[in-house]
C-alpha cells in the first residue's frame, strides 16, 4: 500500500498505512464504525477535525440519518451528548487522545447526572509517534477516563472495529454509562515528518 502524504505546517506529513491488506472488507474500520453506530441509533456526531477520524467524519456528513457538528473543544461533545440525550436521541463524541485532558472536568457531567455518553479516541504517542507533544497526554488517557468514570475498550484490529464499537454503545446506552472506544495507534497509521516540499 503506497503511503499517503498529507500537509502539516509547511511539511509534508507521511502517513503510513496499517498492516491490514488493501482491499479487504476489514481495512475499512472507519465504515465498519459508522454501521456500527447506525444500527445502534447514533443521530448525533460531535468532533475537533482528526486526521484519524477523516473518514469517518467524512461517512457521517454525508450519512441523511446523522447531524455531525464540528467542536471548538472536545469538552464540549459532552454537553451536546446531554442535550441530544434529553432531547431523545443518541450522540457520539469524536476526538483524538490529545483532546481527552480537555475534558476530564465535563466527564463529571455524565458521571452525576446519569447520562449515557459514547466517545471514540483516535491515539497518539503510541506506536511509532513521531511527535513528543502527542506522547504524554497519549500515555495518560487510559487512566485520564478510568478516574473520570468512563469505561474503555480497545480497538487495535480492524476486523474488531463493528463489534467493538457495537458492543462500547450498547454498554453506554443500556447501562446509561460514559463509555469511551480507544482506536490503537497502530491501526489509525503513523506519522512522520519528511522532507520541506
Amino acid at each position: 500500500m503506497i503511503p499517503k502524504l498529507e500537509s502539516s505546517g509547511g511539511h509534508k506529513v507521511q502517513r503510513k498505512a496499517s498492516n491490514t491488506p488493501a482491499g479487504s472488507a476489514a481495512a475499512d474500520w472507519p465504515g465498519a464504525i459508522h454501521r456500527a453506530l447506525k444500527s445502534r441509533g447514533i443521530r448525533q456526531v460531535s468532533y475537533v477535525p482528526d486526521a484519524g477520524h477523516k473518514r469517518l467524519i467524512e461517512l457521517c456528513h454525508a450519512d441523511r440519518g446523522m447531524t455531525a457538528v464540528p467542536l471548538t473543544t472536545e469538552e464540549e461533545g459532552i454537553g451536546l451528548a446531554a442535550g441530544a440525550w434529553l432531547g431523545g436521541e443518541r450522540a457520539v463524541l469524536l476526538m483524538q487522545s490529545s483532546g481527552v485532558g480537555n475534558c476530564v472536568n465535563a466527564l463529571t457531567l455524565s458521571a452525576n447526572c446519569g447520562f449515557p455518553l459514547l466517545m471514540i479516541v483516535t491515539m497518539r504517542g503510541e506506536w511509532g509517534e513521531f511527535n513528543p507533544w502527542q506522547i504524554p497526554m497519549g500515555q495518560a488517557t487510559p487512566d485520564a477516563l478510568r478516574l473520570g468514570g468512563v469505561r474503555t475498550l480497545r480497538l487495535d484490529r480492524a476486523e474488531d472495529a463493528l463489534d467493538t464499537v457495537t458492543a462500547a454503545a450498547k454498554l453506554a446506552f443500556e447501562g446509561y454509562a460514559a463509555v469511551a472506544v480507544l482506536i490503537g495507534q497502530r491501526l489509525i497509521g503513523t506519522k512522520s515528518f519528511g522532507e520541506k516540499p
